[in-house]
């Protein structure tokens, strides 16, 4: 049951958050701010009132079940009533308690996600190809813009390395559950004895961080400059294109060479630095705030084996939910994708709501 405080609370900040931006005396600077807050309370503000008035309503029909003079038919409407309203006070709890979780305030953001190939050599390299082409197909499913940051080709079509960002609506809150370590078993063309293979990709889902996110200094910055070439270089140039930064305080390096202008690949690097730092500071708060933050969805964790897609049997088994789907082309394809995110995002939302007091 909710505590009927909190859910005062949130009629009184919507009250005075009308005030406020009626007075006409608010700082231009937080008014977009407060604005959206108060069409936040807004959506949830009729139901706080009704679960409030439920009280004296449910008081007021007891009444007249408890009143031996009232005509049969009364009591029978008054039942029926209570009934109903019992049923609606319970929809209406749960609205409230959806509203009332942790809000994670990089849900609404853009995100950069790097894959990179793990154990199993070659093999590893074609699964890392595969994973991007699923999420390529993702976000041309629901309409976002992906874009090549750098990527880092390997033999027969395989990617050491790709690194994307993804611009669009509430694109961290669907991907955030992609982090982690995605494990493939499936039977390499070259195995001549049909030896199944198990080989893995790590997949790092950041939230995009603007300048007014985190505060990057220049004094905190190493920047090196050198020449693009070898691994990972579309060809050898003869300039000293490529940009290497590091942030000292961290020691997060970031090197960028895709771009034939030192420039571009400066910029390309800072912007991956500053997700890669913003990151490492989200999930240090993070922890400092909540112990169980581990035993979350979503919590980011590169290093936690999140899922295996087995070619054989044709199953994608998602192991924090224990959830199996055998429609591996499907969700490879981006088709059910969705499927399973909505069950991540259930359980996620469940563990929530328990440990809402």
């Amino acid at each position: 049951m909710i505590p009927i405080q909190k859910v005062k609370d949130i009629i009184s900040k919507h009250s005075n958050l009308e005030k406020e931006l009626s007075s006409g005396s608010i700082d231009p600077k937080i008014f977009a701010k407060k604005s959206k807050e108060y069409s936040n309370l807004g959506s949830i503000i009729e139901t706080a009132k009704k679960y409030i008035n439920f009280e004296n309503e449910k008081n007021d029909l007891e009444q007249i079940l408890k009143d031996k003079k009232n005509d049969k038919e009364i009591i029978q409407m008054a039942e029926k009533d209570l009934i109903e309203m019992k049923s609606l006070r319970e929809q209406y709890e749960n609205k409230l308690k959806i509203f009332l979780l942790p809000k994670d305030e990089d849900d609404e953001k853009n995100v950069i996600v790097e894959i990179r190939a793990g154990t199993g050599g070659l093999e590893a390299s074609l699964f890392c190809a595969d994973l991007f082409k699923m999420y390529e197909k993702v976000c041309t499913k629901k309409k976002w813009n992906l874009e090549i940051i750098s990527i880092s080709k390997s033999d027969a079509g395989g990617f050491k390395e790709v690194i994307f960002s993804v611009a669009g609506n509430d694109i961290y809150s669907y991907l955030k559950f992609e982090s982690g370590v995605h494990r493939v078993q499936r039977i390499p063309a070259t195995e001549t004895q049909g030896r199944v293979h198990t080989s893995a990709a790590t997949v790092a889902v950041l939230p995009e961080a603007e300048d007014v996110d985190i505060q990057i200094k220049e004094s905190d910055l190493r920047i090196d400059v050198f020449r693009a070439g070898g691994p990972g270089g579309q060809s050898v140039n003869t300039t000293d294109s490529a940009v290497r930064i590091t942030h000292i305080p961290t020691g997060v390096v970031v090197s960028q060479q895709d771009e034939k202008s030192q420039h571009k690949n400066k910029a390309k690097a800072l912007k991956i630095l500053r997700s890669r730092v913003y990151e490492a500071e989200k999930r240090k708060k993070d922890l400092e705030r909540s112990s169980n933050r581990r035993n979350q969805i979503g919590s980011g964790d590169r290093s936690e084996r999140i899922r295996t897609y087995n070619f054989p049997q044709g199953r994608v088994t998602d192991h924090r939910i224990n959830l199996t789907l055998h429609k591996l082309d499907e969700f490879l394809t981006g088709e059910i994708h969705e499927e399973m995110n909505q069950e991540l995002r259930l359980k996620d939302q469940n563990l929530k709501l328990e440990n809402l007091n």
